[in-house]
């Protein structure tokens, strides 16, 4: 996995906070100077300068700022400062809220997160507290409710949402009524049932009551809500089991009605239509995706009649808003946006347009995170629109939830981290982007760690990517990935993971001190914290793809904070994450050192071998790749194996038959690395890796069959591991790739594996014992052979080009033998890296009895010492040792040699006289 996608929002009950400041081009533009910052004596600044200085700080910052001096301290204290408090990103229980609690006697605003925030309320010295907002209310019982609303009888506002809030009933409402008789607005979402008797006990108590919205419930009594006379705005949204006739007779008849949201529920079109017409005072009617209404709907209606406005999915929606404004231009299509300039000092408007805005953002959340296919054209053609409007809202949990929907919309599938391009490019294209950077930089962590979600969603998309990059979206990230705030660390790491897929944004992000900033999240956020570190592990995985990249985070200690993940982490996404991080370090072992750093760290090896165990897939196949790609240092091989490597990829080799591509590719990759020492090729026939490599050549997925000829053929190179694989069955699977693969290599190495298996031991095959039977196995030993041979033979002479080589036997002209090498060439082989004894084998195979073989290894070696390969320069000095150039003369000018071993032969003669005079000069 490459990518990560958020789609809902997960929350922890334990959550820091940092100011994150907006970046400049110009470092002055705005700024002071580091040396005014040094001459500035901030303690003689005038009182209300640093009061406004202390309210852009988090709690904790202003906390340290008031201990540094005793003016600083005063200040701190300053009522106005704590008139307000957002607890939803620190950890607040009990013990927090006795702390604060000499500092809170004059908090007017109180925002939490989670059940034990909610017990911990009661502990505050708060009893003026006017609005209490929670979020993630699970599990707030009617206990706790009750007991928050008996100690603050002055509440105003009470909001529980939006998830729902399942163990809450009608009890704690009526409690609720008779303790806060001055509630204005009362927003609670998921109570199951709501009773006449508790609507009722509002509508008797809360005689200031404005703003009632029941969303999300089994049942609400439509009779009751009927009694809420000074209810001007009532949601029901999401609401089942309402009884329409009754419930739009009544409801009409409210005095003071003027917004009514019924969107996603089963409202009929008569309903809709009595409350549209015959409600005295309703101006706006919210009818989003309603299934029974949208069905029965006419066409032609009309959503505007006498000042009233329908708002529903099929109709545009800012056209209908506009409607309610008397001052509007023919120029203005977006009319919230207008609203806002405008500052209308119409109050009541004012209210509309807020719970308008309220209403929307609850909406298009709910709808984002189910995604309902038969909205798909709503949102492309005004639903992100409606959404780029509500990020430029004056209310923070407006915000909020629009840059969440965002996140949230865009996505397709979360497994596959798949965006939808039209949407995320349609965000793009209408601004955007900016909008979600300026939210980012606010120093509210709500907006940031919001934002910061929606940009790594929309990263995904490479447009949106480069529209991120463009626009300074790196250094955004970068700046809140170093935020105390987990959460927010952990949505900018996620953006930066996104980014780092792009070859073009890798320098960027380390220029912006990214590396540094991912690999310290690794050590700051080391337990329980999965996410954050998950995403700094996935975004050190893109980067260490990169050369310069991947050097930077060996320096910057990477290399062991990775593999104190691989080691000890227990969560799989982490897992992954951190073993393809060191597999991408150590695919760079021949340009710089990371290969061997990450074998000299402690425990790397062992770690990435437990991991080949895991039950989780990902893991298994991202630990096989580290270890193929360590398995291509000699050092590595060896270690690898001394920490039970070889147990480990035969295991994972043997049950892998029924797992993706890539596991199979890489544990049959890693069995081919190892597989290049002696002592590993032998230990793994040994331990059975045979048979599963013969399986694996079977496969019919070239990227697979190739692999595994690959091990094949360094393990045919043995005796002993060619009688297992003729006796094992794998004659046939390289026969069948030898002449069927689409991949030139695989052929390559088949042949070269029964080229091993045939060369000069036919004796050693030929099975003892009664003659009789004897006799049979040797005559089908001798059939597979005959078939095997010509099979090589075939795949020599598919190189054949007659003409170029008629040339090429009359002439040894450079530009004849030239075309001929360019013509039989295989381009991947030159990655290919033979032993001594290897060599030296091909060399003696040019003297063999059998035509076919003479070919075939020299076939071989003229692939491996074709100017340009990686090395050719070992292999010619490995030949020149084992004389090679009179061996091929030989071949050269034999009378009975077939024609493309005499070619090859004086190819790979100009080839060895060629480097020969390169290592002089």
């Amino acid at each position: 996995m490459t990518r990560t996608v958020r789609r809902k929002l997960a929350h922890s009950k334990e959550k820091n906070k940092e100011i994150v400041g907006s970046d400049s081009d110009n470092p002055d533009d705005g700024c002071l100077c580091s040396s005014t910052i040094c001459d500035l004596d901030w303690t003689a600044l005038p009182d209300d300068t640093a009061i406004q200085l202390f309210s852009y700080l988090n709690y904790r910052d202003r906390a340290s700022l008031s201990a540094t001096c005793q003016t600083f301290r005063l200040l701190g204290s300053s009522p106005c400062l704590w008139d307000s408090l957002d607890l939803r990103y620190h950890k607040f229980d009990i013990t927090t809220a006795q702390l604060l609690s000499s500092r809170s006697k004059n908090l007017q605003k109180l925002r939490f997160l989670g059940g034990e925030s909610a017990d911990a309320i009661i502990s505050l010295e708060a009893r003026d507290l006017c609005e209490i907002s929670g979020y993630f209310c699970r599990d707030i019982t009617d206990a706790t409710l009750s007991m928050i609303a008996a100690r603050h009888v002055m509440l105003e506002c009470l909001q529980l949402g939006p998830d729902a809030c399942e163990r809450i009933t009608s009890f704690a409402i009526r409690v609720i009524a008779i303790c806060c008789p001055k509630l204005k607005r009362l927003q609670i979402s998921g109570v199951k049932v709501v009773t006449g008797e508790a609507i009722n006990a509002l509508a008797k108590h809360c005689r200031q009551l404005v703003e009632v919205a029941f969303m999300e419930s089994d049942s609400v009594d439509e009779f009751a809500l009927g009694n809420l006379t000074s209810v001007q705005f009532l949601s029901l949204a999401g609401t089942k089991n309402l009884k329409w006739n009754s419930a739009s007779c009544v409801w009409s008849k409210l005095p003071k009605l003027v917004g009514l949201d019924v969107s996603r529920t089963d409202i009929t079109f008569s309903s809709v239509m009595r409350l549209f017409l015959s409600s005295q005072y309703l101006k706006v009617l919210v009818a989003l995706n309603c299934p029974v209404f949208e069905a029965e709907v006419d066409n032609h209606m009309t959503y505007n009649h006498k000042g009233k406005i329908l708002l529903t999915v099929f109709n545009d929606i800012f056209k209908a808003v506009g409607s309610l404004f008397v001052d509007i231009t023919e120029n203005e299509s977006n009319m919230l946006s207008y609203w806002r300039k405008v500052k209308s000092t119409d109050r009541s408007m004012d209210a509309i347009a807020t719970w308008i805005e309220w209403i929307f953002s609850h909406f298009l959340l709910r709808i984002a995170e189910n995604n309902p296919k038969e909205l798909d054209a709503f949102w492309i053609k005004q639903g992100a629109a409606l959404l780029l409007d509500l990020l430029q809202s004056s209310q923070e949990d407006v915000q909020e939830r629009a840059a969440n929907s965002i996140a949230t919309f865009v996505v397709i599938d979360d497994e596959n981290a798949t965006v939808d391009a039209q949407r995320a490019e349609l965000v793009m294209q209408n601004g955007g982007i900016r909008l979600l950077l300026d939210l980012a930089r606010s120093y509210r962590e709500g907006l940031q760690s919001e934002a910061a979600k929606a940009i790594a969603n929309l990263s995904v998309d490479s447009k949106v990517a480069k529209a991120v990059a463009d626009i300074g979206g790196i250094n955004i990230l970068a700046g809140l990935a170093r935020s105390v705030n987990r959460l927010v660390a952990e949505e900018a790491a996620g953006g930066l993971w996104n980014l780092s897929v792009g070859e073009e944004h890798k320098g960027a992000i380390a220029e912006a001190g990214g590396i540094k900033v991912l690999v310290d999240l690794i050590y700051k956020w080391r337990a329980g914290n999965d996410g954050v570190l998950e995403r700094a592990a996935g975004a050190l995985a893109n980067l260490a793809a990169d050369d310069s990249c991947s050097m930077e985070i060996a320096v910057a200690g990477g290399v062991h904070a990775l593999v104190m993940l691989a080691r000890s982490c227990k969560f799989e996404g982490v897992q992954e994450q951190a073993a393809r991080a060191l597999a991408n370090l150590a695919a760079h072992g021949d340009k710089n050192n990371d290969n061997g750093a990450v074998r000299r760290e402690a425990g790397a090896l062992e770690a990435l071998v437990q991991l080949t165990f895991s039950q989780h897939e990902g893991v298994r196949q991202e630990a096989a790749g580290a270890l193929w790609n360590l398995s291509f240092d000699d050092k590595n091989r060896e270690a690898i194996a001394a920490a039970g490597g070889i147990t480990a990829l035969v295991s994972l080799a043997q049950s892998c038959s029924n797992s993706s591509q890539c596991l199979q590719e890489r544990a049959a990759g890693a069995l081919w690395g190892l597989s290049v020492s002696e002592a590993n090729s032998i230990a793994i026939g040994q331990e059975g890796g045979v048979a599963p490599l013969i399986a694996l050549a079977c496969s019919d997925i070239a990227d697979v069959h190739e692999t595994a000829a690959g091990a094949l053929w360094n393990l045919a190179f043995y005796p002993t591991n060619a009688l297992r694989i003729v006796e094992g069955g794998g004659v046939p699977a390289l026969i069948h790739l030898c002449s069927s693969s689409v991949s030139k290599m695989a052929r390559l190495m088949a042949a070269l594996a029964l080229a091993y298996v045939f060369d000069q031991r036919t004796e050693e095959f030929a099975p003892g014992g009664p003659s009789s039977e004897g006799t049979s196995k040797t005559v089908n030993f001798n059939e597979i052979k005959r078939v095997a041979l010509k099979k090589i033979e075939a795949f020599v002479l598919s190189f054949s080009v007659p003409q170029k080589f008629a040339a090429a036997m009359v002439s040894s002209a450079p530009k004849a033998l030239g075309q001929v090498a360019e013509a039989v060439r295989i381009p991947e082989a030159g990655h290919l890296r033979c032993s001594a004894a290897e060599i030296g084998r091909f060399v003696a195979m040019l003297r063999n009895p059998s035509s076919i073989l003479k070919a075939c290894s020299a076939f071989a070696l003229l692939q491996f010492t074709i100017p340009g390969g990686r090395h050719t320069l070992h292999h010619t000095s490995l030949l020149q040792n084992a004389g090679a150039p009179r061996v091929l003369r030989a071949a050269a000018a034999a009378a009975t040699a077939p024609v493309e071993a005499k070619v090859f032969a004086k190819i790979l003669l100009r080839n060895l006289e060629h480097h020969h005079l390169e290592a002089l000069n």
